[in-house]
């Protein structure tokens, strides 16, 4: 069953996620963009917080950033951490391919039990990123990694303005035929979700749709993310 994914910016948002019923509780800063990474203190402080309730993950930020260079964060308690691929495409050529393979190097060294997450920006070309599937190949060719398929750009469009339903459904059967865990994200509400939901990703990406009044930057509400939780738990109408 396709579970929710909330991203939360604090240890109260993560209590008001998993009162909705979160299956994975996500630490991002959403005002340091699409993937933004929160300071370890804030990791720390959300992962004591939810206490074992359900798993933890964080964004690490753009693979362009090295990322690798700021670990160590709270790594043990992490069930997996993720990296985009923002402004790794033309002239860094195959560069992401190996940087990502190091990261997710150094993240098993520290923390064996902590999986590794690739982002896939759907506006690839606006993020000067690698194409999805490019990205999606990658992934499924590691097993036990994950892939996120999201929107880099925040400014309004969603994950459908830049992929139909028919490429996000193909993305979402090789993962599963390759063993590889896909999340679909992208600014989706509930009507998206309703839309995408029989594509069965195995799970759904959000800060948005649940926080007040659908603003990314507002906090985390309790009763928005119970809706969203309902909307997946609730049976497909026959079509």
């Amino acid at each position: 069953m396709t579970r929710l994914l909330v991203s939360v910016r604090s240890a109260a948002e993560a209590e008001a996620a998993l009162s909705g019923g979160a299956s994975v509780i996500d630490v991002k800063e959403p005002t340091r963009g699409a993937l933004g990474r929160a300071d370890d203190a804030v990791i720390a402080d959300v992962i004591a917080a939810v206490a074992g309730r359900a798993p933890v993950s964080a964004a690490l930020g753009e693979l362009r950033d090295r990322p690798g260079e700021r670990l160590p964060l709270p790594l043990p308690s992490l069930a997996f951490v993720k990296c985009g691929l923002k402004g790794c495409a033309g002239n860094s050529g195959d560069w992401w391919r190996s940087a990502t393979d190091a990261l997710a190097g150094a993240v098993r060294g520290a923390a064996p039990s902590c999986r590794m997450a690739v982002v896939a920006y759907a506006d690839w070309r606006l993020a000067e990123a690698p194409p999805p599937d490019e990205v999606c190949t990658f992934v499924c060719r590691r097993p036990g990694w994950g892939l996120l398929l999201d929107t880099w750009s925040k400014d309004g469009l969603t994950l459908l303005d830049w992929m139909s339903r028919v490429e996000i459904d193909r993305m979402c059967r090789v993962c599963r035929n390759a063993g590889a865990t896909i999340a679909l994200a992208g600014s989706l509400g509930r009507g998206l979700i309703r839309t995408l939901k029989p594509t069965a990703p195995d799970w759904f990406a959000v800060r948005g749709a649940a926080c007040a009044g659908s603003h990314r930057t507002a906090a985390v509400a309790a009763d928005k993310v119970r809706e969203l939780v309902d909307l997946l738990t609730a049976p497909i109408p026959a079509s």
